[in-house]
């Protein structure tokens, strides 16, 4: 149970809701697709090859296929981090938009500025330690996610039994199933595999469980089971309030609250969750700022970053990656204030991170799958059963989910070719970091702190503590 609320906690969230919810009852399917072919799979293989190999998705990698392989797979992990706080804050945006005015909601310049100052009071937040962090970060599960998710739910029923119109169709077989208009018509079911991501990031627990070879695998279709639960009847409960093709990317929630809200004469009572979820939001973002970059800094140790970029202050926080970090997410923001519309922005930035994350995932599917062949010697706390259909499973659907990626969904207002090259450039300048700073390494990079110890195997070495996504434990 344990493990399981750790995975559901790691991974679930509303940010990604309104997504799916224009596709009504098939918007389970579309949950079901991916948690079947990708979450599991994700979860099952990272934890044979955390229980195998300490150090995180850079050491497992490493192992599989060297140094350079290492470095490109924690890069992406770390870089979908950092594009994915723009989408975050979007998302804050729009909520704190409710509160005082709705219409800035869908004001580009609002969302540009609104990302940039919160982003930044974050970062000074996070410089404070990572304690500081913690503690904020703790409290946003509960306040931001499980109770506007449960409050939506029980608004839903409530409308419907006292006689709300409900924009939910369930009659026909048809309904259950997405309608089919070329790849347009389906590309959305591609953001549900970065509502699926890090699954990996408590598979390093493995080895304190007990019987992981049991153990773990029902911790996995618990926990798969409780984030269906929070992503599915929320989902379903804004396709009940707002008409498909009014419902919009950032503020899908929102809307909804505000027809459930109306109905019982208390339309005021959105604002209040509305400020929860802005509570929920920040807590999260201030949670996240310093943990993915750590296990940036950890590797860089190792000599593969410039002295510059290890530099750290009083309460050991990475500063100049936080800079350098911060820096990305300013230009990302603008992008806000200059394409067509927020929704389009929304969209392109959360399939950029999503792009960025699937390559550090097909990396990893492909290395667990070599290290059966290469270092069977190695032992395993919990070793994955058929790991070559699950693994294939996990790569597969990685590979179409990636290709889908450049495909604009219906519905969104930007030109085809124009969202290609944008999605291709980004990709490119945002994923090349690693192969520039190794070809240019200097033995004077490596530090007498580098982890790579971390490179043993569990079994010759210490159980390692995950306090953060993508860290090199």
């Amino acid at each position: 149970m344990t493990m399981a609320l750790l995975i559901t906690t790691a991974v679930a969230g509303i940010r990604g809701l309104s997504a799916m919810a224009p596709f009504g009852m098939a918007s389970i399917l579309l949950f079901l697709i991916p948690a079947i072919v990708f979450l599991i799979p994700t979860a099952l293989v990272s934890a044979e090859l955390a229980s195998g190999w300490t150090g995180g998705v850079f050491r497992w990698i490493q192992a599989a296929y060297g140094d350079r392989a290492g470095f490109v797979a924690i890069w992406q992990q770390w870089m979908q981090n950092v594009v994915w706080y723009p989408a975050q804050l979007a998302f804050f945006a729009a909520a704190l938009a409710y509160i005082f005015s709705p219409s800035l909601a869908n004001n580009g310049l609002f969302v540009g500025i609104t990302i940039l100052v919160v982003y930044w009071i974050a970062t000074l937040l996070a410089l404070k330690g990572l304690s500081t962090a913690a503690w904020v970060g703790s409290k946003g599960l509960i306040v931001g996610v499980l109770i506007p998710a449960l409050v939506l739910v029980v608004l839903a029923i409530v409308f419907v039994l006292t006689g709300g119109h409900s924009n939910l169709a369930a009659a026909k077989a048809t309904d259950w199933f997405p309608a089919w208009a070329g790849f347009s018509s389906i590309v959305l079911i591609v953001s549900n595999f970065l509502a699926y991501a890090g699954m990996e990031m408590n598979a390093v627990h493995v080895g304190d469980m007990k019987k992981p070879a049991k153990g773990y695998p029902k911790a996995t279709l618990l926990a798969s089971g409780l984030i269906l639960l929070i992503f599915i009847p929320p989902t379903l409960a804004i396709a009940v309030a707002v008409p498909a093709k009014g419902i919009d990317l950032t503020t899908g929630v929102m809307q909804a609250f505000d027809v459930f809200f109306g109905h019982l004469h208390m339309v005021w009572f959105t604002k209040v969750l509305c400020i929860l979820i802005v509570i929920g939001i920040l807590a999260s973002v201030v949670n996240w700022i310093a943990g993915p970059s750590r296990g940036l800094l950890m590797v860089g140790e190792d000599g593969f970053l410039p002295r510059w970029l290890q530099k750290t202050n009083k309460n050991s926080i990475q500063v100049h990656i936080l800079v350098v970090q911060g820096g990305i997410v300013t230009i990302l923001a603008l992008l806000f204030a200059f394409l067509p519309s927020v929704q389009s922005a929304f969209w392109l930035i959360v399939t950029m991170a999503i792009q960025l994350y699937l390559i550090m995932y097909m990396l990893m599917f492909l290395a667990a799958m070599r290290l059966r062949k290469k270092a069977p010697e190695v032992k395993r706390g919990y070793r994955v059963p058929a790991m070559r259909l699950v693994a294939w499973t996990g790569l597969l659907a990685s590979v179409l989910a990636f290709l889908l990626g450049f495909v604009v969904p219906s519905g969104q207002k930007i030109n085809q070719l124009l969202y290609v090259v944008a999605l291709f450039i980004g990709i490119l300048v945002l994923g090349c970091g690693p192969f520039i700073f190794y070809r240019f390494r200097k033995p004077a990079w490596k530090t007498d702190q580098s982890t790579e110890s971390q490179m043993k195997p569990v079994a010759a070495a210490s159980p390692a503590t995950p306090e953060h996504r993508g860290e090199v434990e």
